[in-house]
């Protein structure tokens, strides 16, 4: 079992060849390759971390395709001062296939 520990989007995700992960938006187009770094190679029994040998490693990903989350509805409320004030959002989100770890 191969799999590595990247970087990506001010989060670390756990990928092997074949995962779709969903991350923070990725300036690039439908169909296009990334490259996300890696921190971390597990290949079998043997675990890499050093920078050295990590600087070799290249694990490549698809963009299948831009998308927005899930709405998040903040609502602050304060009693008997008449107090509230509502706010929400929706991330920019990229889902991304892995191809290959390198």
């Amino acid at each position: 079992m191969v799999y590595a520990i990247v970087r990506a989007g001010g989060r670390q995700e756990k990928v092997s060849v074949g995962d779709l992960v969903t991350l923070d938006r990725v300036d690039a187009e439908a169909g296009s390759t990334i490259e996300l770094p890696a921190v971390m190679l597990v290949d079998g029994e043997k675990v890499t971390t050093s920078a050295d040998e990590l600087s070799g490693v290249k694990v490549t990903a698809e963009v299948q395709e831009n998308l927005r989350g899930k709405k998040i509805v903040i609502h602050k409320f304060k009693n008997k001062t008449g107090y509230h004030k509502r706010q929400g959002h929706r991330s920019e989100l990229t889902r991304v296939k892995v191809t290959s770890i390198a």
